[in-house]
């Protein structure tokens, strides 16, 4: 005869189990999506002669140079300043993001235990 109401030794619990998981999960990182957005972080280049501050949606909402370092003989270097100091932030935001979302998957380790 045979068995009703799914798989053998209590599987449909341990599914909707697993299931409650990952929606919490998923709740998580909405969340965790949400505040990174509303952060900000700063990067400069050039000893602080240039700034550039970028958002959690990889933005950038504020670039700052010292008058100092603006050369019109030598505008490439200005540009170089910028560049890095805009590569530095974004390369720290994707840091912050990344630790964020570790945080919430750390515990997967990698296997579900099939």
């Amino acid at each position: 005869m045979a068995k009703r109401g799914g798989f053998p030794g209590g599987m449909p619990g341990n599914m909707n189990n697993l299931m409650k998981q990952a929606q919490r999960m998923q709740r998580q990182m909405e969340e965790a999506q949400k505040e990174l957005e509303e952060k900000e972080v700063e990067a400069a280049a050039g000893g602080g002669a240039v700034k550039v501050k970028v958002s959690g949606k990889k933005e950038i909402v504020a670039v700052t140079i010292d008058p100092e370092v603006v050369d019109p003989e030598d505008v490439e270097m200005l540009e170089d300043l910028i560049m890095a100091a805009a590569n530095e932030a974004l390369r720290k935001m994707d840091e912050v993001s990344q630790s964020s979302m570790a945080k919430i998957t750390g515990g997967l380790g990698g296997g579900f235990g099939f």
